[in-house]
């Protein structure tokens, strides 16, 4: 392997139809307009000194190092900053342009350490590169008086340094900081010989607005901002494209080694889901990976009160097979199941439900989208005729309007929040519709048009306010509507939305927000050509999920806002592979491609390849599992890299079915809450340690490559197959490719799909087949996939979960930017440098009125536990409405939300439980009993050598 290199083209890439022609040294070379001499000269092979430019951000002009010049004019121009044009002769290497570039770089140098034999950026430095590329031999101006040699490091940033002495102010990483992540963070302060980059107010990096994204780490030309793992390991040797682990979406990155160590992480530019940028999590937050935490071996027990016991894998597998086949002897063959992960690659979690249908004989499968975007499958699929979003990320760049509904993009998904950013600084509308007032609300350089602070729990009584507006003020796109839809169906909706009742003027004693608001948004999401919705976790995990879905997809359609670039509703999915794990057919009542199990050729097809009789009936769905547990019929489960004990509602309810199964087979790569109920542990593997595939939120299928040998010394797709082996079915795979191929097989959507075709065009959006050979960013394009588009009548039913005098506030939970769901993975680095501990934002009247103060320690409560917490006084919150997240394991999160569920797909209801909220000295009874009982089943008896 090679350490991959990427062109730098020096500005970003100009898309014209108009296309320009000029002669560079000699040689003609033609280009859309628009485009800078250096990128046209790049074009062509010839690369122009420079050290202020980079493709990633905008021309600057500051260096003067890219001087060329141009007959007919006066002067040496910056090629960066001059555009091409018709009939221009350039010339980029005369006696004149390279006594010009020596003397520049002779006055950077005379202010910059000579320690390049030392330096972490030695062999990978601009300046260094430039230095050689321009001839320089000496620095006649000497290394005495006033410079800037001793400047301070700034080490308070745990990933990254920044070494002002070796900062030549070419203010890449300001821009970058303002182009490409959109957060302002940096400036340059002072002028001339004083200039400086300033993080802030002169505050340090870590203290800062910065958010650690890396973009301006990545600009750096030198090494002023330098990775730590880089500092201490050395530059890479190496590297491998692959796909990130963390949010869905799907952010490609370059794993640099040396020889089996990874040392950095870099966004990959040609990456078509984040275009070379990154965020905190993926581009620093992989040293899990290397955890001493990590178990490598596999572990059995015969109580989850016993000590674990270290044994070969044959002896693990061969136990838990023998495990459920027992229960299954005892109590029926449905009394054993299992549940996919949304980490785990496409093949793997194909092969867990493969496994559970065709080795134990039933379809008790799951998946984490249960209790998060199941929602999404049912509403979409109802409505459009496909379980998944309708754009590709790069969509929102032809927005005019953009609406954000329950989803917080700059912590849930950054990369593509900073894409959003920057087509709002560009002119597009937005409306934020969020119970918090979430950071797309106001921040540097954008404001959202429109807030409504709806309370938790109405969503379906705004959209249906929303859609009144559209339909009795004649804004519905009738002939799109007449050429698209169902008329039956659309003139029976149009007259339950045009009911007075659904008005906004009616629906503000449930939402709590101001009819001309709602009014004047309808207005504004309707009036313009391209009009998107983004939504997230706030609009699924309610018991009116699905019909919110469906009502967003109504709204849609109404306008003519879907089947173009620019518009569509799009999920913005938490996990990344949570799309996949969908895909993959892990629900109970589906086979792969969201084909129902019940329909007899499909089921055939299946049967015919796998070789099995499958039953016709669906399985339980998680909730079910454990109920069933609890019982006393479910009794056996397998568990591929999920942590239901610390993510699913109603933690005590949990635990319970967990407790009450006889054999319950964790697979992960920590031992998580769910292992604490375990009797066989079976070691998994990170994302750098397999191959295969992730699929994002916008139905990209990315590879996932391997980085370095697996720990456990086998990748998860083997760990399964062994089990299925162990279990009497046989799966004799070699490689996740041939997984792959029997995928495509067997799903039309992926028909087209194979790791031949995905490393010819980097990636590919399903449905890829006959139809769509190279894939489809965009859906519905001519027509639905159902046919006709279905309007549904979304009815607003409030949820049973209410506030009274008990319990007053709503408890809403969400994420945090450093951290990731259930935090096993981000925990185990230095994110925890943001976000040491959950925390509550409760609003300073309701503080006020509980004599809370700002860092004071609180109980919250609910009908079915308590927990506690710092309580922090917040402006993010509006009275009544309290907010958390669950990324520690500590705070127990989900012990005090209910099982309250959405009426369609059991998607819990994390987004509203009653609560109060007081003051507390201590920790809640479940906290000390669970800490008890952690320590308790973590012990580890190591096996006799």
């Amino acid at each position: 392997m090679m350490l991959i290199q990427e062109t730098d083209y020096g500005t970003p890439i100009r898309l014209s139809t108009k296309l320009v022609t000029l002669t560079i040294d000699g040689q003609d070379v033609t280009v859309p307009e628009g485009t800078s001499i250096m990128r046209a000269a790049a074009e062509m092979g010839t690369k122009v000194p420079k050290l202020c430019a980079t493709d990633s951000i905008e021309a600057f002009g500051s260096c003067r190092l890219c001087a060329v010049e141009i007959e007919g004019r006066r002067g040496t121009p910056a090629s960066c900053t001059t555009p091409v044009e018709n009939g221009l002769k350039v010339w980029t290497q005369t006696g004149k342009l390279a006594k010009l570039r020596r003397n520049i770089m002779e006055l950077y140098i005379s202010d910059h350490p000579l320690d390049c034999l030392t330096c972490p950026a030695n062999g990978n430095c601009e300046l260094q590169d430039m230095a050689g590329v321009v001839g320089l031999r000496d620095v006649r101006y000497g290394f005495k008086g006033a410079n800037h040699l001793d400047a301070q490091k700034d080490e308070s940033n745990p990933y990254f340094t920044f070494d002002a002495s070796k900062c030549i102010v070419c203010s890449r990483c300001v821009r970058a900081c303002e182009e490409v992540q959109g957060t302002f963070a940096l400036t340059i302060d002072s002028r001339g010989f004083a200039s400086t980059v300033s993080p802030g107010q002169k505050e340090d990096f870590l203290g800062s607005e910065c958010v650690s994204c890396g973009a301006c780490v990545q600009a750096c030309p030198t090494a002023t901002l330098m990775e730590k793992t880089i500092i201490e390991a050395g530059q890479p040797e190496h590297s491998v494209v692959t796909t990130c682990a963390y949010c869905g979406v799907g952010c490609s990155f370059k794993a640099e080694l040396r020889g089996t160590e990874v040392v950095n992480m870099v966004p990959y530019k040609d990456g078509q889901a984040n275009h070379g940028h990154s965020c905190v999590k993926g581009r620093f937050a992989w040293g899990y990976t290397t955890h001493q935490d990590r178990i490598t071996k596999p572990m059995i027990r015969a109580k989850i009160t016993d000590p674990w016991t270290e044994v070969s894998w044959e002896e693990a597998i061969n136990h838990a097979a023998s495990e459920f086949k027992r229960i299954q002897k005892k109590y029926g063959r449905t009394s054993v199941g299992g549940i996919t992960s949304s980490r785990c690659t496409n093949e793997e979690t194909y092969l867990v439900q493969k496994l559970i249908r065709a080795a134990f004989g039933t379809n008790n499968v799951d998946t984490c989208a249960r209790v998060c975007h199941s929602p999404t499958g049912y509403g979409l699929s109802t409505t459009l005729g496909t379980s998944a979003g309708t754009q590709n990320f790069d969509s929102v760049r032809e927005a005019d309007v953009v609406m954000v509904i329950g989803a917080n993009p700059t912590d849930g998904h950054p990369v593509f929040a900073s894409h959003l950013k920057k087509r709002l600084r560009q002119g597009a509308k937005l409306i934020v519709i969020d119970p918090r007032r979430i950071d797309l609300v106001k921040s540097p350089h954008i404001q959202a048009q429109y807030h409504l602070p709806l309370k938790p729990g109405t969503n379906v009584a705004m959209i249906n306010a929303m859609a009144h507006v559209i339909v009795t003020e004649g804004l519905v796109q009738e002939d799109y509507v007449a050429e698209r839809c169902d008329m039956a169906e659309f003139n029976r909706w149009r007259d339950f939305v045009s009911d007075k009742r659904h008005a906004p003027e009616e629906m503000e004693k449930y939402t709590g927000v101001k009819a001309a608001d709602v009014r004047e948004a309808a207005r504004l999401y309707a009036s313009v050509r391209n009009a998107a919705i983004y939504y997230g976790l706030g609009v699924t995990e309610h018991s009116q999920g699905s019909t919110m879905v469906m009502g967003m997809a109504n709204l849609a359609m109404a306008t003519g806002n879907i089947g173009h670039v620019g518009a569509g509703v799009n999920p913005l999915r938490g996990q990344n592979n949570v799309q996949g794990s969908c895909d993959m057919g892990s629900f109970p009542h589906e086979l792969p491609g969201y084909r129902h199990i019940a329909t007899d050729a499909v089921r055939h097809q299946f049967e015919a390849a796998w070789g099995v009789t499958l039953d016709p009936e669906p399985g339980l769905r998680i909730p079910n599992m454990l109920d069933a547990a609890v019982d006393g019929t479910f009794m056996g489960i397998y568990i591929q890299g999920e942590d239901i004990a610390q993510s699913d509602p109603n933690t005590k309810h949990v635990t319970a079915g967990l407790e009450a199964m006889e054999c319950v087979v964790v697979q992960d790569i920590f031992l998580n809450e769910t292992a604490n109920y375990a009797h066989v542990f079976l070691p998994g593997t990170t994302f750098l340690e397999k191959d295969g595939t992730f699929t994002n939120a916008e139905r990209r299928i990315n590879m996932v490559r391997q980085a370095i040998p697996p720990m456990p010394g086998y990748a998860d797709w083997q760990v399964t197959m062994m089990l299925s082996n162990a279990l009497g079915y046989r799966m004799d795979y070699t490689h996740p490719s041939e997984i792959m191929d029997e995928i495509a097989h067997l799903t039309p959507t992926f028909k087209g799909v194979s790791y031949q075709r995905l490393e010819e065009m980097g990636s590919i959006q399903w449905p890829c087949n006959d139809a769509a050979p190279n894939g489809t960013p965009t859906m519905h394009i001519d027509r639905f996939v159902r046919g006709l588009g279905r309007f549904m009548i979304t009815e607003f039913v409030p949820t049973e979960e209410r506030v009274g005098p008990r319990f007053p506030l709503i408890l809403t939970t969400g994420r945090i930017l450093s951290q990731y769901n259930v935090g096993a993975q981000t925990r185990r680095t230095e994110n925890v440098a943001w976000h040491p501990e959950d925390v509550l934002e409760i609003h300073a009247h309701d503080a006020e009125q509980r004599g809370i103060r700002d860092g004071d320690n609180v109980a919250v409560v609910s009908r079915v536990g308590e927990t506690s917490l710092k309580a922090v006084i917040s402006e993010r919150m509006q009275p009544g409405v309290v907010y958390t997240t669950f990324h520690h394991v500590g705070t127990g999160a989900n012990v005090i939300t209910t099982d309250f569920s959405d009426w369609a797909t059991n998607c819990p209801e994390y987004k509203v439980t009653a609560v109060e909220v007081r003051l507390s000295n201590h920790q809640s009874e479940w906290q000390r009993e669970n800490a008890l009982f952690r320590d308790a089943t973590r012990r580890i008896h190591k096996a006799a050598e």
